[in-house]
């Protein structure tokens, strides 16, 4: 998956407290909520690119367990 970009927003501080307020309604960040609305808006406008990757699901991803390492002499 390519890096994803990093964007500097400056919101009205009652516009952030209640997307703040929203995402944790939903059990998500307030960084996922605004890319969720920005995503929902951009498909019901028909301009969602179709190259577009996937949101990455909710909650922290997966635990992957270490390989076990083989102590061979």
């Amino acid at each position: 998956m390519p890096e994803r970009k990093q964007v500097l927003l400056r919101l009205d501080p009652a516009v952030h407290d209640a997307i703040a307020r929203w995402a944790a309604a939903e059990l998500r960040s307030t960084n996922a909520q605004i890319e969720f609305m920005l995503r929902r808006a951009l498909s019901e406008a028909g301009r969602m690119p179709s190259n577009a990757a996937g949101m990455r699901g909710r909650g922290r991803p997966a635990r992957v367990e270490p390989e076990e390492a083989t102590d061979e002499r």
